[in-house]
C-alpha cells in the first residue's frame, strides 16, 4: 500500500496570467500558497488484473485502463504506463467539485506521484507539475492555467512566473514564519456552498477577457510581493488586504459569470462587517471567498457570513507539496514512511 498527500492552494494574485493565450504573448505571474487541507490517494495491489476505483462521488472496476471512465485517473494511469492489478482510492478534506481550491489538479499530482511510487519511481515535482499540465490541459482540453499544478507539486508560498516559451520558473517569497503567522492570522476561509464547473466560467472567461485587464492582474504580484517582504521588518500587512479587494475588482469584470448577485452581497457584507478585502478563489461563480480581515473584526466578520449560510474553513499555509507519506511492500509487515509521518487531522467546514 502506498498512499500519497498533495495539498490543495489558495491563490492570492496573479491568477488568468497563468493562461497559455496570456502568456505565451506576455508571460504570466501569480502568487499562491498550499495549505494544509489534502487530497489523498491510495494505491493497492489488486487481487486480480482488474483497476478498483474508489472516489466521494465514483466507483468504477475495469479491466482495461482505457476504459476507466473517471477522466484523470484514466490519463493518470495511461501517463505513468500502469496496466492492471491495482485499486485506488481517492479521499478529499475538501468538496471534490467547484470549491476553486486546485483541487483537481492536486488530485492529478498525487495520482502520478502515488502510481510512479508504486512502480518504485521518485518523481521530481518539477516532472509531476509538467505532466499533470499535459494530462489536464493537453490531454483533457481543459481551459485551465498552470499555477494549480505546480503549487500542488511543490508547496509553500510561491511566486510562480509562466514564461513566452512555456518554461516555468518558481521562487519561494521570503517571509520568515512571524511573518506567515500574522498572515494565517488575519486570513479567514468561507465556503459559499454554491458549486459551479470551472471549465464553464473559464471559457467564458477566455472569450471575453480583456488582455488590459490581466495585464493589471498581473501588475499586482510585484506590490503583493513587496508588502509580504516588508512584513519581515515589521511593516503592516493590511495592505494585502486592498491588494486582493484590486484584484477582485478586476477579476470580476473579465467575464459575467465570475460574480452574481449573490456573491457579490457576500462581499458587500463582508467588507461592512470589517473585512479590508477578498476575491473568490479559482475560477469564480462560486466555490470559496478569502477575506483578509484584522483580528478584531473577525468575529464580526464570521458572524455576519455565517448568517447568509456561508461556513468557515480553517487553514494554515503548507510548505511541502506532494509527499508520498505512507508505504508498505506487500510481502513485508512494516510500514517505510518517506518525507514525513502522516499527521494531518481530517478537515472539518466549520459552522459559526
Amino acid at each position: 500500500m502506498i498512499i500519497s498527500r498533495t495539498p490543495i492552494r489558495i491563490s492570492f494574485v496573479g491568477g488568468g496570467t497563468d493562461i497559455a493565450n496570456f502568456y505565451r504573448q506576455y508571460g504570466g505571474t501569480v502568487i499562491s500558497t498550499a495549505i494544509d487541507k489534502y487530497i489523498s490517494v491510495c494505491i493497492t495491489k489488486g487481487q486480480n488484473s482488474q483497476i478498483a476505483i474508489n472516489t466521494q462521488d465514483h466507483q468504477e472496476t475495469v479491466s482495461n485502463p482505457a476504459h476507466i471512465q473517471h477522466p484523470l485517473i484514466r490519463e493518470a494511469v495511461r501517463k505513468t504506463g500502469t496496466t492492471s492489478g491495482v485499486s485506488i482510492t481517492v479521499t478529499s478534506d475538501v468538496p471534490s467539485h467547484g470549491c476553486g481550491l486546485g483541487s483537481s489538479s492536486a488530485l492529478t499530482v498525487g495520482l502520478l506521484n502515488v502510481l510512479y511510487a508504486y512502480q518504485g519511481i521518485e518523481m521530481p515535482s518539477e516532472t509531476l507539475a509538467q505532466q499533470g499540465c499535459e494530462i489536464e490541459i493537453e490531454h483533457l482540453n481543459q481551459p485551465i492555467g498552470k499555477q494549480d499544478q505546480y503549487i500542488a507539486a511543490y508547496g509553500g508560498l510561491k511566486q510562480i512566473q509562466f514564461n513566452r516559451d512555456e518554461s516555468v520558473d518558481t521562487q519561494d517569497i521570503p517571509v520568515t514564519p512571524e511573518t506567515i503567522a500574522r498572515l494565517e492570522k488575519n486570513f479567514t476561509l468561507f465556503y459559499t456552498g454554491i458549486q459551479r464547473r470551472a471549465e464553464t466560467v473559464l471559457h467564458e472567461q477566455k472569450r471575453s477577457a480583456s488582455p488590459q485587464t490581466l495585464l493589471q492582474m498581473r501588475g499586482l504580484v510585484p506590490a503583493f510581493h513587496d508588502v509580504l517582504v516588508k512584513g519581515n521588518r515589521g511593516g503592516c500587512l493590511d495592505e494585502v488586504g486592498h491588494l486582493l479587494h484590486r484584484a477582485w475588482e478586476l477579476k470580476r469584470s473579465l467575464c459575467d459569470s465570475i460574480s452574481n448577485p449573490t456573491l457579490d452581497t457576500i462581499y458587500e457584507r463582508a467588507i461592512a462587517a470589517g473585512a479590508l478585502g477578498g476575491k473568490i478563489l479559482g475560477a469564480g461563480g462560486g466555490g470559496c471567498f478569502l477575506f483578509y480581515v484584522p483580528k478584531e473584526r473577525q468575529e464580526a466578520v464570521t458572524t455576519t457570513l455565517s448568517d447568509l449560510g456561508l461556513s468557515r474553513l480553517e487553514f494554515r499555509f503548507e510548505p511541502k507539496g506532494s509527499q508520498i507519506i505512507e508505504q508498505r511492500n506487500p510481502n513485508e509487515t512494516h510500514y517505510a514512511h518517506r518525507r514525513e509521518q502522516h499527521t494531518a487531522q481530517p478537515a472539518h467546514f466549520r459552522s459559526f
